[in-house]
């Protein structure tokens, strides 16, 4: 039951999130917010992420997972309104730091209670949690953009959605482990100390969220000013890497426990780097939808394992050290897509993507830091 409910958490996490990303553009519209006006904005729930990670560590250190997971994901359907309410960018700024905050509260909180279900299974479970937020997306975003093309506004649309995830979390809140379970003895550490394990984690993670947050902003651009295609194949650029994402998720568990998560991990790495690689050097449409779902595959079930292998460091509370590890993620998430951009306007937009292959590569070598705890890590 339990596991249920972490999956059901992930699940709604993913709709809301998919629900607001395609979105962005109707709110967009509507404030008259040109590309750089929206990406300051954008930047606020990054911030906002960035800011509430580390205490929500702590938080889980002092109360428990249960509790905050119930406080973040109810702030979280809360102020999915608010984006829709905003009148001006400063007050849209504001409500998407409230909703990166909330998330970011949340994405810890609900991985802490995963790695103690994890734990009490006995074997590798992360992944399917993780397949379930890749899955909740995508019917966010599919909902969304059938809404949308329909000429709903987004705030009954975000007002519907914020109701029902409410709905979905209190739910699953009932049914989570107790805050017992995972919160640590009096004089614990709040805030997780740099370690070389927690480091290699950070930097595994940082690569392929960096790698995501690029193909999320860059794939289609790729296509379609590159490459030269149409912008319907052009969005199916972020559609592949997105699908064989949750897809590779879903079976990722049954393949840690065969391979072993160093190995997997470092296989993925390897076929993230080629795959995407020969894309690039090919340049070719078909190829790049390819290459693109090679880089979903690979990154699939490397930031579950990282977040798995975290939540086993020995010494160290689970909160702070699966804070510490999902900010220097977010980091990447926040600082790649801009610096791509960066790059770009220097040597094209191809060259620039040669990084998400670089950093896949560095994950190949860092794999290692996976047999965090020694849990079946060969």
């Amino acid at each position: 039951m339990p596991r249920l409910a972490v999956l059901g958490v992930f699940f709604a996490n993913g709709v809301v999130i998919g629900t607001w990303v395609v979105r962005i553009p109707a709110v967009q519209q509507r404030l008259g917010l040109g590309e750089g006006l929206l990406g300051v904005a954008l930047l606020g729930a990054a911030v906002g992420a960035l800011a509430a990670m580390p205490l929500v560590g702590a938080l889980v250190s002092r109360f428990g997972s249960r509790r905050v997971v119930g406080t973040t994901a109810l702030l979280l359907s809360l102020s999915l309104v608010a984006p829709a309410l905003a009148p001006n960018l400063i007050s849209l700024v504001l409500a998407l730091m409230m909703v990166g905050a909330a998330n970011g509260g949340l994405d810890v909180s609900m991985n802490a209670q995963a790695v103690v279900v994890e734990r009490g299974y006995g074997r590798p479970i992360m992944s399917s949690f993780h397949a379930a937020w890749s899955f909740g997306g995508l019917a966010g975003a599919a909902l969304g953009g059938l809404l949308a093309s329909q000429g709903i506004d987004p705030l009954p649309h975000f007002s519907a959605v914020a109701v029902l995830s409410a709905i979905a979390f209190a739910v699953a809140y009932k049914a989570l482990l107790p805050s017992h379970a995972d919160a640590s003895e009096e004089g614990a550490p709040a805030f997780a100390r740099p370690t070389r394990a927690l480091f290699g984690l950070g930097i595994i993670s940082f690569c392929v969220l960096l790698g995501e947050g690029a193909m999320g902003d860059w794939s289609a651009v790729y296509l379609e000013n590159t490459l030269g295609t149409g912008p319907g194949f052009a969005a199916a650029g972020y559609a592949a890497f997105s699908l064989s994402m949750a897809f590779g998720r879903l079976f990722g568990d049954k393949l840690t426990e065969r391979l072993g998560s160093a190995t997997l991990v470092r296989s993925c790495g390897a076929l993230a780097a080629v795959g995407l690689g020969v894309a690039l050097a090919v340049a070719e449409p078909l190829v790049a939808l390819v290459g693109f779902a090679c880089a979903g595959a690979g990154f699939s079930i490397v930031f579950p394992a990282a977040l798995s292998a975290a939540g086993r460091t020995e010494g160290m509370a689970t909160g702070p050290a699966l804070a510490a590890v999902s900010t220097a993620a977010y980091t990447g998430f926040l600082v790649g897509p801009p610096f791509i951009g960066f790059v770009a306007e220097l040597t094209g937009l191809g060259y620039a993507l040669y990084l998400v292959v670089a950093l896949s590569a560095a994950v190949v070598i860092f794999a290692g830091a996976v047999k965090t705890g020694g849990a079946k890590a060969k």
